[in-house]
Formats: structure tokens, C-alpha cells, sequence
């Protein structure tokens, strides 16, 4: 069975780089879009969870879209976060975003409320229903306290709307499962699961890893879809130390310091997020040195 991958095999949840008092850093989200269209990214996400979304206003979310869309110069597709825990405002979020020029949408599980699974599929298709553009669902349990479960997946699957699943739910099983029953396309959102994801029948990534070593989880697309597995899997095993790395801690603190040693503008953090400690931009070095990433 070949799925069809809606908006193309690479992507990153983009960073927003903060400066030190806490404004965004306008020109660095530009360079950023710049280096991850560069290195083979076919979309970009923006206002997501490595965006630290949550810290961002409105009116800050509508700037990203649209300065990032810009930077892309069309050579790749911007999907926009627009998904919170309450789904009128999440409607607003999808509407701004389709204003604003995304090509498409990520919506998250609603989090903290913890709604059964009927409440789950009405929030996901009041958003899906909101605006005309392609919605990819976004399962973390981890983050959201509830999962999508897969009965829940089959069914949104039947929106036209809802065309994609990011997956990161930490369940390959599950998510074989949900694959062979109604095919959505799934994006791995979970780095060090990229390759497991594929060998079930997984489309691409929406990475975080990609904005360090975007060019090597390309060739592992393009190795894996030219059905040289074993060279997918060299590339997986070589990135292992950047994939547990970057998750020592909170996703988005070690990507930023990552970049800053690459020289690429990776920011600050805005509360309650709070920058790397020294030690541990100690440890990320070796981390990403042993993955064979310069800086």
C-alpha cells in the first residue's frame, strides 16, 4: 500500500527565537526558515509545541505565518499550529492562520480538560470544518493527557478536511494499526521513532532533530522511499545520540542552544521554559558530536 504524503516528506516544528528581554527575534525567524527549506525541508510547522506556542499572543502567531511564508520564497508549504484546549479559541487560531496564508493546519489533542473521545472528534472537526485548508491531527499523549484512540483516528480520517496524523504517541503498534484500517497518512512527530514509524507504513517526519541535522534525516527519506532500508537505517543509528540528546531535557531548550553553537539563531526561552545550563550545553556538545553534527 503507497500512501500519498499531503504535504510533503520533511518537516520541523520550528523554534520562534526569542531575544533576551523576551521579544521575538524577527530577522532570526527568517534565517531559520532560510536554513530549514536549505537543508530539505518540504514544509515547515510554525506555533507548535517547539514554537513554544503557548507563550505566544495571537497577533505574535499571525507575524510568524507570515514572515515565515515570506522567508520560503515558495519553495515549501507553512502549516500553522491552531490548537488549544478550548475549541472556540482554536476555531479563531484556524481562521486567523488560513487569513494569514498557511497552506495548512496542525490541531492538537485539547489538553488538560481531558475529554472523552466523543468530545476529542467534535473539537477536531469544528477546526477541521473551520476554513478550507488541510488539517493534520496531533496526537502526544504524553503532553496532552489523553490520547486519540485509534476508533477515534479511523473515524476523523473520513474528513475531508483531515488529511494527515503526526504521531507521537510512543505506540508503533497502535499506529500500524490505525494504517492498515484506514490508511491516513501519519508523520512520525517523535525523532528517535522516524525510521520504526516508516517500516509500518509512515509518510515522513514533522521533526525537531531536523534543525540540526535536516540534511541527514532527508537522505534517510530518500534512502528509505528508494528501498535502500539499510542505508535509512546507518542514518538512523549514526543520529541516535542527537535524537536522545536533544530530549534531555525540554525539546525546545536544547534545539535553541544547538543552533547557538551552530551559529544559527536559536534564542533565548520565555518562561516558564528556562535556558540550558552550562552543564547541560556541556552534555549536548558531546551528544551532537557523537552524531557527527559541526559546530
Amino acid at each position: 500500500m503507497s500512501i500519498a504524503a499531503p504535504f510533503g516528506r520533511l518537516s520541523s516544528a520550528m523554534i520562534t527565537p526569542f531575544n533576551k528581554d523576551g521579544a521575538i527575534d524577527w530577522a532570526g525567524v527568517e534565517k531559520l526558515a532560510a536554513h530549514l527549506i536549505s537543508t530539505g525541508h518540504d514544509f515547515i510547522v510554525v506555533n507548535g509545541t517547539t514554537g513554544e506556542a503557548p507563550t505566544t499572543s495571537d497577533e505574535e502567531k499571525i507575524e510568524i505565518i507570515k514572515v515565515v511564508k515570506k522567508a520560503m520564497s515558495g519553495k515549501g508549504k507553512v502549516v500553522a499550529g491552531a490548537g488549544n484546549n478550548e475549541t472556540s479559541h482554536s476555531i479563531e487560531q484556524a481562521k486567523m492562520a488560513a487569513a494569514a496564508g498557511a497552506d495548512g493546519l496542525l490541531v492538537v489533542t485539547p489538553y488538560y480538560n481531558k475529554p472523552p473521545q466523543a468530545g476529542i472528534a467534535a473539537h477536531f472537526k469544528a477546526v477541521a470544518e473551520a476554513t478550507d485548508l488541510p488539517v493534520m491531527l496531533y496526537d502526544i499523549p504524553g503532553r496532552t493527557g489523553m490520547a486519540i484512540e485509534p476508533d477515534t483516528i479511523v473515524k476523523l480520517s473520513e474528513h475531508p478536511n483531515i488529511v494527515a496524523l503526526k504521531d507521537a504517541k510512543g505506540d508503533v503498534a497502535s499506529t500500524s494499526w490505525v494504517i492498515k484500517r484506514c490508511g491516513i497518512p501519519v508523520y512520525s512527530g517523535d525523532d528517535i521513532l522516524n525510521l520504526p514509524l516508516l517500516s509500518v507504513g509512515a509518510v515522513g517526519f514533522v521533526s525537531v532533530c531536523g534543525h540540526t541535522v535536516g540534511k541527514n534525516l532527508r537522505e534517510m527519506l530518500d534512502a528509505w522511499f528508494d528501498g535502500n532500508s539499510a542505508r535509512a537505517l546507518e542514518i538512523h543509528q549514526q543520529l541516535l545520540p542527537v535524537f536522545t540528546g536533544t530530549f534531555r531535557t525540554q525539546g525546545a531548550i536544547l534545539t535553541k542552544a544547538a543552533l547557538n553553537l551552530m551559529g544559527l539563531p536559536g534564542g533565548y526561552t520565555r518562561l516558564p521554559l528556562v535556558d540550558a545550563t552550562a552543564e547541560q550545553i556541556e552534555q549536548l556538545k558531546r551528544d551532537l558530536a557523537a552524531g557527527g553534527v559541526k559546530f
